[in-house]
């Protein structure tokens, strides 16, 4: 038998096939000018990858993720700008920051009850702020903020971060609420390192947060 064992439900009689992980690894977006995009993506931070010599693929990761995307001449018969893709952030407000500094062009709104409204989430909910920009050729990119994920998203065993950043800004919210733990209690927790990784494990699966 292959690595890939084929099962046989006995109670229907169908074989299915294991799954196969499939990771993201590259989205092709559609450009007109590929010098153009070239310095734009530089502009924004993200990195180039080395690829192939004469493959005619450019490629670009942005800082933390683990897919990438390509552009390049003949790679996709999309119209250009036709593109539009979701980036999360930790803290889109540094996020923002930094599209100004390189001097992009960002719009910053939220999801409310009658539909987007400008500015930041009141209540700074996790998945209800986000950002918008776009390349020189109108692909679209939309920032969300996630501090804590929706229940199931992530394994409940793994947690990682992709940055230094993030680390410091998911340490910073832990460090908040840790200080209105103690101020419920009245009391100072001399285990606060444990009550940190509980809080962090828990934001980033889902799971219920300490109180």
């Amino acid at each position: 038998m292959s690595t890939n064992e084929v099962h046989t439900n006995e109670a229907t009689g169908n074989a299915h096939v294991t799954p196969v992980d499939m990771k993201l690894e590259v989205v092709v977006i559609p450009v007109t000018d590929v010098d153009r995009a070239t310095e734009f993506y530089t502009k924004l931070g993200w990195r180039q990858d080395a690829t192939p010599p004469g493959s005619g693929v450019i490629q670009f990761t942005p800082p933390g993720a683990a897919a990438s995307i390509h552009f390049g001449a003949d790679l996709t018969t999309a119209a250009a700008g036709s593109a539009k893709g979701y980036l999360i952030v930790s803290d889109i407000e540094a996020a923002r920051d930094q599209l100004d500094a390189a001097g992009i062009e960002v719009t910053v709104f939220h999801l409310g009850t009658d539909g987007p409204g400008d500015g930041l989430d009141p209540d700074r909910r996790s998945y209800f702020s986000l950002a918008s920009f776009s390349d020189p050729d109108g692909n679209a990119w939309v920032l969300q903020e996630i501090t804590t994920r929706l229940p199931g998203r992530i394994d409940t065993a793994v947690t990682s971060f992709g940055s230094a950043r993030d680390l410091a800004t998911a340490l910073r919210r832990a460090a908040a609420a840790h200080g209105r733990h103690e101020e419920r209690t009245g009391e100072e927790d001399p285990n606060w390192p444990d009550w940190y990784a509980e809080y962090m494990a828990a934001e980033q699966s889902g799971a219920e947060l300490p109180t």
